[in-house]
């Protein structure tokens, strides 16, 4: 049987977790990020768009079988 998580990452996972759990009420909220930075998400979403739509200069791959 292959172990995918060792015992060390099993325990940070669960501090993880619950740190996750137990900080939010305890911690004060944070003022909200200036407006440049949120467009940086949008931004990023963009250039996703124009590179998953833009065409490439690579050699199309086609496949032909002569029978």
């Amino acid at each position: 049987m292959v172990r995918c998580f060792s015992v060390a990452r099993v325990f940070v996972l669960a501090i993880l977790t619950a740190s996750l759990l137990v900080l939010p009420p305890i911690l004060p909220p944070l003022p909200p990020p200036p407006m440049a930075l949120l467009f940086f998400p949008v931004g990023i979403m963009a250039l996703l768009m124009l590179l998953a739509f833009s065409p490439s200069d690579a050699a199309p791959n086609v496949v032909v079988y002569a029978v």
